[in-house]
């Protein structure tokens, strides 16, 4: 398995990109102008609009902080450009992402206007695109990839075939010396005794603990009740009447693989193997936190059908409902209906998938990419002062 083989752009830090980004960043929701018009002007060119960023402070300042420039450093990004209305923070953000050595240049709005800027960047940002398109792809094999896992509007089509389908492929893609992320903290409610007794480093498990009661207490503090939210609207109409049903299927995506580390939102794996990372069950929060913490490609599994897609990276999706495979076929990448029939084995479908996986790192595109299904979520802590 360790000789299957891809062509993937070699980055100067070391890491393996999938795609080619010229990448638009704004700071603030308010820059966001300027990158859509530069966009709109400059071909080959991927804006990553927020509505976030102004009066955040502490640690919620911090994590979009680390999602900014987890987002330009992510591999798939052959350069960035960073947009603020002040220096001072595009700065931090675009030094942050030229550790990685890739071209990285900013601009700030105030004090010039918007058609200035949007000139400026713009000529940028076309120098960009021509060093961009001269870069050739080179040999990588799957041990080189990093990728993240999350399913989505699940019900129990996921739990009995798509999400052990996934499972069986990051057992073989891990010992492969792939680099795994998986996360969906409150979703792991019930199951959370089996995945801390996957971590065998006595502080990572601890960190574990500390992320997962955090989030879940947060939860309980609100007094809020999370039927039709955890487990959603669509899980329940799937027939998940419980999150301990949710959580037992969420899980069987990650196989039987030892879980190496603990990460917080947005964070960078220290070296390879299967990581959990602290995010939210929303789809494009978790995929957004997972692309900023350097995943190439996402592997969604979904039973009642999710349309999402990512920016920064492919999203490969996957159903074991027939229902929805034949209803939403637009959306999806692979149909395994045929393992929940029973008309192949699991680890049948997980050989396609992994084909699968390895040809979108190929280059081949996704029905996200198709349907250009770009929503960027960044995580956020607190209200803004």
């Amino acid at each position: 398995m360790s000789m299957r083989t891809f062509k993937g752009y070699h980055r100067p830090d070391g890491t393996i990109g999938v795609r080619n980004h010229v990448l638009l960043l704004p700071v603030e929701g308010i820059a966001n102008r300027v990158a859509e018009n530069v966009a709109h002007m400059i071909k080959g060119t991927l804006d990553l609009r927020h509505p976030y960023g102004d009066l955040q402070f502490g640690q919620d300042l911090e994590l979009l902080f680390r999602i900014l420039i987890g987002a330009g450093s992510n591999p798939n990004v052959a350069a960035a450009i960073v947009i603020g209305m002040e220096p001072v923070w595009a700065d931090r953000i675009a030094s942050g992402i030229a550790e990685t050595g890739k071209p990285v240049a900013r601009f700030a709005i105030g004090h010039v206007g918007d058609l200035a800027t949007i000139e400026h960047v713009a000529r940028k940002a076309q120098e960009f695109v021509y060093g961009a398109s001269e870069l050739k792809t080179q040999d990588a094999g799957l041990g080189d990839l990093v990728f993240a896992v999350k399913c989505s509007e699940s019900d129990p089509t996921n739990g009995l075939a798509a999400n052990p389908i996934v499972g069986n492929v990051v057992e073989r893609a891990v010992a492969s010396g792939a680099t795994v992320l998986f996360g969906e903290t409150s979703e792991l409610t019930g199951a959370e005794d089996l995945v801390a007794s996957r971590i065998k480093d006595h502080a990572e498990r601890e960190k574990f603990w500390r992320l997962y009661h955090e989030y879940v207490d947060f939860i309980a503090g609100q007094h809020a009740d999370l039927l039709g939210s955890q487990p959603s609207q669509p899980n329940i109409h799937g027939g998940l009447t419980t999150i301990e049903e949710k959580a037992f299927g969420n899980i069987a995506k990650i196989g039987q693989v030892e879980i190496t580390g603990v990460l917080d939102s947005a964070v960078r794996p220290k070296g390879k193997g299967l990581w959990f990372m602290n995010t939210s069950g929303a789809a494009a929060e978790a995929l957004s936190l997972f692309a900023a913490g350097g995943a190439v490609i996402s592997v969604v599994p979904t039973g009642q059908g999710n349309i999402i897609g990512n920016p920064l990276m492919p999203v490969i999706k996957l159903t074991a409902n027939p229902d929805t495979a034949r209803t939403m076929p637009e959306h999806f990448d692979l149909d395994v209906s045929p393992a929940l029939r029973q008309e192949i084995s699991i680890a049948q479908a997980g050989d396609q998938l992994l084909d699968l996986l390895l040809r979108v790192a190929g280059g081949r595109v996704t029905a996200s990419e198709v349907l250009n299904h770009n929503e960027f979520v960044p995580f956020k802590l607190f209200r803004s002062a």
